[in-house]
């Protein structure tokens, strides 16, 4: 008689904490599928799998040349200095150029607006581009140690530089272009390139990056001869931003590029901000490869 007193007591307690329970766990339920839902809206949306450039550090060097003894300091730089440096750890390719005109022709020096600054040398007639895996490579040693460190005739071919500058990049967006499937020659700078170098007002540098990745980018990548294009910022050198548009043919070039920079100004809603823009002296400028030689098709 007690014991089913006692069942029926405890009765109404156990339905109390079957119902508690089954409460609990359907609570418990929702609190999952909410974060689930949480968690699954905060992912990014799902893209084809692209593995990062392989070679994100770049370090260009701007110069002229006196004619006499060109010749002998091409032989070194090809023959010597260029092959050492890609035996470094990190190095991955070299490309030597030789400057074919400024942009905008005889208008350039009224077109663009250029830094005068006794600092920044004013060469621009060839161009070195020497790439890595990223920009903490030319940290140890830094560009100017390395040279530094040159033997004697490894100096005197390096003192012939006129106007000398340099910049040390990381490359901070890429695109490839439609000719970049047919292009055999891996991550080297293509034969023609188009290389600008600048400072933009920090009032319009978004604007410049919708500009880049919005317009710019996508309509030069869009012409049959474009193998890519290159976004870099600065860490050493004079000029924040720079830019590398490459081609696989001079005549490819001379046909695609003005007319992609017409349809894509640099900016936002038909804006550039191209006139903002303080550039390089003598920029920007295209250049034909010499080294390693072009590969005659």
């Amino acid at each position: 008689m007690i014991k089913q007193e006692n069942a029926q007591a405890l009765r109404p307690r156990r339905n109390f904490l079957k119902v508690a329970g089954g409460a609990a766990i359907a609570l418990a339920s929702v609190t999952d599928s909410t974060a689930q839902d949480i968690n699954a809206q905060s992912q990014p949306r799902k893209s084809p799998a692209r593995s990062a450039p392989p070679d994100r550090g770049m370090w260009i060097t701007w110069y002229d040349l006196p004619a006499q003894g060109r010749e002998a300091y091409f032989s070194w730089l090809h023959g010597t200095y260029l092959p050492g440096l890609l035996k470094r750890p990190g190095y991955l390719w070299a490309a030597h150029y030789e400057s074919q005109d400024l942009e905008g022709g005889a208008e350039n020096a009224t077109r663009y607006k250029h830094i005068d600054d006794p600092k920044v040398g004013k060469g621009f007639h060839f161009m070195l581009l020497i790439a890595a895996a990223d920009a903490n490579v030319f940290g140890d040693p830094v560009p100017s140690v390395l040279n530094a460190a040159q033997p004697e005739q490894g100096k005197k071919m390096l003192a012939m530089r006129v106007g000398e500058r340099f910049n040390i990049f990381t490359e901070t967006g890429r695109r490839d272009g439609l000719a970049h499937g047919a292009y055999k020659e891996g991550m080297t700078g293509a034969p023609c390139i188009q290389v600008g170098s600048f400072d933009c007002p920090t009032e319009f540098e978004e604007e410049m990056l919708a500009g880049y990745v919005l317009e710019r980018m996508p309509k030069m990548c869009a012409t049959p001869s474009c193998v890519r294009v290159r976004k870099l910022n600065s860490v050493a050198g004079w000029a924040k931003h720079g830019i590398i548009y490459e081609f696989a043919s001079k005549e490819g070039f001379d046909r695609d590029y003005a007319p992609a920079v017409a349809k894509s100004p640099l900016g936002l809603n038909g804006h550039s901000v191209v006139p903002e823009l303080l550039h390089a002296p003598n920029g920007p400028n295209s250049a034909l490869r010499i080294w390693p030689p072009v590969p005659k098709v």
